[in-house]
């Protein structure tokens, strides 16, 4: 009875499977990172409602939308990755179909799969599965510094270069970029979904880590603290940087936004910056005398305010003997100001003019030779310039791909922007990013190739 059994589940199985799958899935909410493939068997019209619900027929269609990408999964192993929407068709798989492929070619491989079936007692001995990523946008991640961590400060006009300790607060968004190592090393071969509360709370104590080195990659730039919510793509690119190894090689997760809502630094670390700035102005003498003869100025007003027996008398006495004991008065002050704008002049006098950009000059067809848009002599046009290319080995001008001449290739385009520090181009050479990337160094005059 045993065998008979066996026999009779393993033919019922197969002759169950034959029909053709059609799999889909509904949009994916912020919520859901993956989740397991429906098989439309509930329509009134359907006959393929005895099917197993592991075993995916050969020429089986599972729909991909935007946003989503399918992978198929064979007795653990993944067989098929789709990321394009539309129709894929798995036309690759191990279970076969009289409807796809050829009708004696699928008789023969379903009597196959029918022994190998009754091997197992009926069993299908077999487990395959297709599972659906988000990759849209995964937004609204609040975070937010519960203790100060450490920035560095760094203003190089006043010789300035301290750690101070910030609070920061906002959200963040990552992406999904590589749905297999997701697969492998995060959801594995889960029954129903994944969600995104099995992972956030680890994901945003690895952003907290992150953010001190990503920091210290940020004022490196020069960017102050203040100025962090105008410089959101760069903590993005920095961020990324730091987080490689753990979001994108071990998980396939990237963020992919980061917004700053406040920043703030303590009253102490605010008191010192603002001191030791207001301080290194005074490097100007002008600027010094000014200073000094407002302070002398309001020790006037207070001395001659105060009411007091005497008070007036020993304001003024105690003034004088501040300026006589400060080594520096502000008339001194300002003839050291002339000094250093005096020499400043000269240092400016002294460096070469910038030459004087040489003009293109034409040859008119009476022989005078002109630098503007007409001759001088006959009032003549200037020719215009034939369009094209001219050919590095035997200047001919060419218009296509290659020299008619000699057939040497055109020569690339030079970029107009190439990074001085790390030598990085970027994509559009006439409109190159305020900082590099790749090493943050900042594009100017000097970058252009």
């Amino acid at each position: 009875m045993g065998l008979i059994k066996a026999l009779v589940g393993a033919t019922g199985s197969v002759l169950a499977d034959q029909w053709r799958e059609f799999f889909y899935c509904d949009s994916l909410d912020a919520n859901t990172l993956a989740v397991r493939g429906q098989k439309r068997t509930n329509s009134k019209r359907s006959s393929n409602y005895k099917g197993d619900d592991n075993i995916i027929s050969n020429g089986s269609i599972v729909a991909v939308a935007d946003g989503q990408c399918m992978m198929i999964v064979d007795n653990g192993k993944i067989a098929e990755f789709c990321a394009e929407p539309g129709e894929f068709v798995y036309d690759s798989s191990t279970e076969p179909s009289v409807f796809y492929g050829g009708f004696g070619k699928g008789l023969l491989n379903s009597f196959k799969t029918l022994g190998k079936r009754f091997t197992f007692g009926g069993d299908t001995a077999k487990d395959q599965r297709v599972y659906y990523f988000n990759t849209k946008e995964i937004i609204g991640n609040k975070y937010g510094t519960p203790n100060a961590v450490p920035f560095r400060v760094v203003d190089n006009n006043i010789g300035l270069d301290i750690d101070i300790a910030i609070k920061c607060f906002g959200e963040y968004s990552y992406k999904l970029i590589d749905p297999m190592i997701f697969y492998k090393n995060v959801c594995g071969n889960i029954t129903e979904a994944y969600g995104r509360e099995n992972l956030d709370s680890q994901l945003k104590s690895e952003l907290m880590t992150a953010l001190q080195p990503a920091f210290a990659k940020i004022s490196e730039m020069g960017i102050r603290y203040s100025a962090l919510p105008g410089h959101t793509t760069e903590i993005s690119d920095a961020l990324n940087e730091v987080l490689s190894k753990k979001w994108g090689e071990a998980r396939g997760i990237a963020v992919h936004s980061f917004g700053v809502s406040s920043v703030k630094a303590s009253e102490e670390d605010e008191k010192m910056i603002k001191e030791l700035q207001r301080n290194a102005t005074f490097r100007n003498a002008n600027m010094a005398a000014a200073h000094l003869v407002g302070a002398q100025a309001q020790a006037m007003q207070d001395a001659a305010n105060n009411q007091g027996a005497g008070g007036a008398m020993f304001g003024f006495a105690g003034m004088n003997l501040a300026a006589n004991a400060g080594g520096f008065n502000a008339q001194n002050l300002y003839a050291v100001g002339a000094q250093q704008q005096q020499q400043a002049q000269q240092q400016q006098a002294q460096q070469p003019a910038p030459a004087a950009p040489a003009k293109d000059t034409w040859k008119c067809a009476c022989g005078a030779e002109n630098t503007g848009k007409f001759c001088v002599e006959c009032g003549a046009k200037k020719p215009e310039e034939p369009a094209g290319w001219k050919c590095p080995s035997c200047g001919t001008l060419n218009k296509g791909k290659f020299c008619l001449e000699c057939g040497a290739k055109k020569p690339a385009e030079a970029p107009l922007y190439r990074c001085d520090k790390c030598g990085w181009e970027p994509k559009d050479p006439h409109n190159p990013p305020k900082f590099c990337p790749e090493c943050g160094d900042v594009f100017d005059d000097s970058d252009k190739v």
